[in-house]
């Protein structure tokens, strides 16, 4: 049909021209298809130009990734004949080609949805990290069944973007495994971990494995039912304590939120396994502040009780990373994300290194804060020791 050939000019165009948003196939002609709906999305996976299938079942989504060639004759065999209605977004214009019950077909031309405005950019670097249309965000609650984000987690959203950029950066800084195995220890209810497998897997096309160690056994249940639904195979959740895992291949290590001690266990896990990296968002921070309840501290900003609190965060902190400087990473702390959306914005990591280590200056420079705040110990230390 001519519309459809149309249709598929305008999808080549968009690519040559650089601007292609996304497609979208729905109403398809069988009515007892499980296979309700295909996105199309541009990806770049290993620096080769991809179209990103995914297709969405009653149930599961699963992810196909195939050369723009491929994708384009794919798409062929698919418009106007099993799907009525497709939706090609490009920032020139948007065109939608709808077919009727009796094969007629009509291409209509509307104005963009997206325009090449600094904004419509943002949100195009938003999709290749992580796709409003992805199936494990609607089982979480991010958006509703038609891909539109649900306000409310708006800002969940916005953490989970930014997680995956940082995630890319530090995957670049160091030297992996072809087959990653990543344990995130601490996984609740898995917003960032399925997040991870998705980009990874999916987007990137690395070979990994994720699991996901949570104490509540109704968490790890539901996380592992959503992961069956979205066809990620190489993601499970297992219900323990983080001092019980005992898997001895660990390439990256996650530990974000793990309460107080619970992020010393994970950074432990990860030192022992010889992690190539440790990314932590430290939480609580309880061990030191109860150790140092009612000692007098010098120095008079500690008179006041949230000065007090966030200073022993501080402290905590920078004895964990000159640890891990000891046992050869390099270590940085940074805000991974506004605390107008989260006050549990700090992030530290370790990269791990072949630089040789001064162990005794970082020995001599934990004892003199150590000395400084009067603290008799610090967790992380008596575990490695």
């Amino acid at each position: 049909m001519k519309e459809q050939t149309a249709l598929l000019d305008f999808l080549k165009q968009s690519f040559s021209e650089h601007s292609f948003v996304k497609m979208t196939l729905s109403n398809p002609t069988d009515k007892q298809s499980s296979l309700t709906a295909i996105y199309v999305r541009y990806v770049e996976i290993k620096n080769a130009a991809t179209l990103s299938f995914t297709y969405r079942y009653k149930t599961k989504d699963q992810v196909k990734n195939w050369s723009i060639e491929n994708g384009i004759n794919e798409l062929q065999k698919l418009i106007g004949t099993s799907y009525r209605n497709t939706s090609l977004f490009t920032t020139k214009n948007d065109f939608v080609l709808l077919s009727s019950k009796k094969g007629k077909m009509t291409l209509q031309t509307n104005k963009p949805t997206f325009t090449t405005t600094t904004e419509a950019v943002h949100d195009r670097q938003k999709i290749k990290r992580a796709s409003n249309e992805q199936a494990y965000l609607m089982h979480l609650g991010i958006t509703d069944a038609n891909g539109i984000l649900i306000q409310k987690m708006a800002d969940k959203y916005r953490q989970i973007n930014k997680y995956l950029e940082i995630i890319e950066g530090l995957i670049e800084s160091v030297t992996l495994p072809e087959d990653i195995h990543i344990v995130d220890m601490g996984s609740g209810k898995g917003y960032l971990t399925f997040a991870l497998y998705d980009y990874l897997a999916n987007e990137k096309g690395l070979n990994v494995q994720v699991t996901g160690i949570e104490l509540r056994e109704e968490l790890v249940e539901y996380c592992n039912d959503i992961a069956k639904k979205c066809g990620f195979d190489k993601l499970n959740f297992v219900c323990k304590p983080i001092q019980k895992y005992t898997e001895k291949q660990i390439d990256i290590l996650i530990a974000l939120h793990a309460c107080d001690t619970a992020t010393d266990d994970a950074i432990y896990k990860g030192i022992v396994s010889n992690a190539q990296l440790i990314v932590c968002a430290p939480c609580c921070h309880k061990q030191i502040r109860q150790q140092v309840k009612g000692i007098e501290q010098e120095s008079p900003i500690l008179k006041y009780g949230i000065f007090k609190e966030r200073q022993f965060e501080m402290v905590t902190d920078t004895i964990r990373a000159l640890i891990l400087e000891k046992h050869h990473y390099n270590t940085k702390v940074f805000e991974f994300i506004s605390n107008e959306h989260t006050r549990k914005n700090v992030m530290l990591v370790g990269a791990k290194t072949a630089m040789n280590i001064e162990d005794q200056t970082i020995q001599s420079k934990i004892e003199d804060i150590k000395k400084e705040f009067h603290i008799d110990f610090h967790y992380l230390e008596k575990l490695v020791k």
